[in-house]
């Protein structure tokens, strides 16, 4: 899908001039051009109508390609990819991962490509960003990974109200279905971390002045904070990352306990149920049963080996519970 947007002045009730995002049909200066899960058709389009390296727009539909920043002097052009969350199934919000996006900054325009449809990108194009105008690359670019760093925000908030709901009702019943979900949220937040160190290192790079980028001071506050949001969101994952560690620890150490005591309590019913065994095989077939012709005459063996086994019982259960056994 190949989107534009320019920015358009207009006049509020209160006579104040604003900057709106409008869509357009035609590529043109000072433009913003989104371009997510592409056709062959919609790049060459692209590639025709400017002039941008080929790698430019086809690194970011790698799902492997890494964070970083590339810079073309014969187009006067500068890539920068960067690693945002993505929902990957919106049935099951758990199940998060990262997917590249790639912003590249030329003279007159702007152009995002990515794989798959990124939604806090739609908040830009429907003018719920304040103070964003698409003329303003540098700084658009900044707005951008700074919405990307409020994503990634939003999202920790709602691993960390996963991670609540599946303790609480790992403490009702452990269930393979809530360990399950504690393992996706593990993989997620390794995701997160690995993501936003990538991400930060690319801010980094671009705050020092290290790219052909230019540096216009009246951003440079902006992305600072930029940078502190991304810090926040690693610490967050990191953090998040250790508690579900150590309540999957936690949780494998109380069912191995819980395993042992079944054990222990198996262990202890066969041992107590043995000894009235060895006392009755003694026995044997000499001993006349209630349902022999004559038990009548002779019932007090009977009489003995029952008592003797309830008594036995007895003897084992007080010794095993002395032992801690049961």
């Amino acid at each position: 899908m190949l989107n534009i947007y320019i920015s358009e002045d207009v006049k509020t009730k209160n006579d104040r001039t604003v900057s709106k995002i409008q869509r357009t049909n035609k590529i043109c200066d000072d433009c913003w051009i989104n371009l997510f899960a592409p056709s062959d058709d919609e790049i060459s389009e692209l590639l025709e109508k400017l002039d941008v390296p080929e790698e430019f727009i086809r690194n970011p539909l790698d799902d492997e390609e890494r964070p970083r920043i590339d810079a073309d002097a014969d187009s006067d052009s500068l890539l920068m990819i960067v690693d945002i969350p993505y929902v990957r199934d919106n049935g099951r919000p758990d199940l998060l991962e990262t997917v590249p996006l790639g912003i590249i900054i030329k003279k007159r325009q702007i152009i995002t490509v990515s794989l798959r449809e990124v939604p806090f990108l739609n908040a830009f194009a429907e003018n719920q960003v304040k103070e964003c105008k698409v003329g303003y690359r540098n700084r658009f670019a900044i707005q951008i990974m700074n919405a990307a760093a409020g994503e990634y925000l939003r999202l920790l908030r709602q691993v960390d109200k996963s991670i609540e709901s599946s303790e609480k009702e790992l403490a009702k019943i452990t269930t393979n279905k809530e360990l399950y979900r504690l393992l996706d949220l593990s993989k997620t937040l390794v995701y997160f971390s690995t993501s936003l160190k990538s991400d930060e290192a690319v801010l980094e790079k671009l705050n020092h002045g290290s790219t052909t980028i230019r540096h216009y001071e009246e951003d440079d506050e902006l992305l600072d904070d930029v940078i502190i949001e991304f810090k926040q969101a690693e610490e967050m994952a990191d953090i998040y990352m250790s508690v579900v560690s150590h309540t999957l620890d936690a949780y494998a150490s109380i069912i191995n306990n819980n395993m042992n005591d079944i054990m222990k309590i198996m262990a202890a019913a066969t041992i107590a149920l043995s000894v009235p065994t060895i006392i009755s095989s003694f026995f044997g077939q000499n001993c006349p049963m209630p349902w022999d012709s004559n038990f009548a005459s002779q019932p007090v063996p009977f009489f003995i080996l029952l008592l003797s086994g309830i008594f036995s019982i007895g003897v084992a259960v007080v010794i095993l519970r002395k032992h801690r056994m049961l």
